[in-house]
């Protein structure tokens, strides 16, 4: 049976498309009932779009394929702690469980920076688990910003 370290392998592969095409290096992973129905990384450059984010095209890609806005029962595994905008987004898709590997604590929505899910008043609940595969999300950002900035040094 798969766990949800072998998805979060998954979504890592997809951050490394990210990299690979000079993106911040995220990916995301759609999951039902044990089998992936979607996948993504982030494309904001590539796209010009704030909205890029390897989750928000992950769970397009998944209402597409359910023909539903409402993930009911599905899991997203993603490599870093969604944001405010994609954490928002997971919830009004009403996935059951949110996967993360590292912790982002300049904007992360899940306790990082603060907790969204904390509001009073939410009308959908979801299970939350971070820190899978915590050490290789966290090497693959970091790695990516570290290369930026010493492209950066070397241009100037």
């Amino acid at each position: 049976m798969k766990d949800d370290a072998y998805y979060m392998s998954v979504a890592l592969k997809e951050a490394s498309k990210a990299a690979y095409k000079d993106e911040v290096p995220v990916g995301a992973v759609v999951v039902k009932d044990g089998k992936i129905i979607a996948k993504a990384h982030n494309q904001r450059e590539k796209r010009n779009d704030p909205t890029g984010h390897a989750e928000i095209l992950a769970i397009r890609a998944a209402c597409r394929k359910l023909n539903s806005w409402r993930l009911v029962g599905c899991v997203i595994y993603v490599t870093i702690e969604p944001c405010s905008m994609c954490a928002g987004t997971i919830l009004w898709a009403r996935l059951a469980r949110i996967v993360y590997g590292a912790s982002d604590p300049k904007g992360g929505a899940l306790g990082s920076s603060y907790n969204l899910f904390e509001q009073k008043g939410l009308n959908h609940q979801l299970e939350i688990k971070g820190g899978v595969l915590k050490q290789e999300c966290a090497l693959i950002i970091s790695e990516y910003f570290k290369k930026k900035r010493e492209k950066d040094e070397a241009k100037n």
